[in-house]
């Protein structure tokens, strides 16, 4: 969001490619160490499941309790701010992503809810990564171009509570349809 304010969408987009790769990349570490343990632990199973849907109803809670921010100093930056490569803005969004451990806490929490260890887990993952990639890509599309566009005119607190507490309804019903997956097999 923070690039298509101060970039536009187009120019903003950038930062979402380098945000892409380092999904690749934290989905290959929760990869490398989740499949053994899921296809033979239901317990592992259980404290996975329960732990994302505790992760998720906290960002609700972050989210209803947000802040609202003062956009005007934010546009204002934006002005003064100069063209970034877009070779920068993908090594920013590589690195804004990687260092972010609530990535891989995030991952971890919810990818393996939807394995079904009675089949081959390398498709299943490959599946999935592509899925969270072409879901995240369109996803980003939407943030930037909100930033782009339409942020700046939620300029009232009220307007940005009411926007942060609509996104803080969804974490917790997410939350809530994770609670009812159960273990394949």
């Amino acid at each position: 969001m923070s690039s298509g304010l101060q970039y536009g969408f187009r120019h903003g987009y950038w930062n979402v490619i380098g945000l892409q790769l380092a999904l690749v990349v934290q989905i290959g570490v929760v990869v490398a160490g989740v499949g053994a343990v899921l296809a033979t632990s239901a317990w592992a199973f259980e404290v996975i499941k329960w732990f994302g849907v505790g992760y998720l109803v906290y960002l609700g809670w972050l989210q209803w309790h947000a802040t609202p921010a003062n956009l005007d100093d934010e546009v204002e930056h934006a002005r003064d701010t100069r063209r970034e490569s877009p070779a920068r803005l993908v090594l920013k969004g590589f690195l804004v992503n990687m260092s972010n451990p609530k990535a891989i806490v995030f991952i971890l929490a919810v990818l393996p809810q939807f394995l079904n260890t009675e089949v081959a887990l390398p498709l299943q993952y490959g599946v999935m990564l592509i899925t969270m990639v072409a879901v995240d890509l369109v996803v980003m599309v939407i943030y930037t171009g909100l930033a782009a566009k339409v942020l700046r005119y939620l300029q009232s607190p009220r307007q940005q509570r009411l926007l942060n507490r609509s996104f803080a309804v969804m974490f917790v019903g997410a939350a809530s349809l994770l609670s009812t997956v159960h273990r394949a097999g």
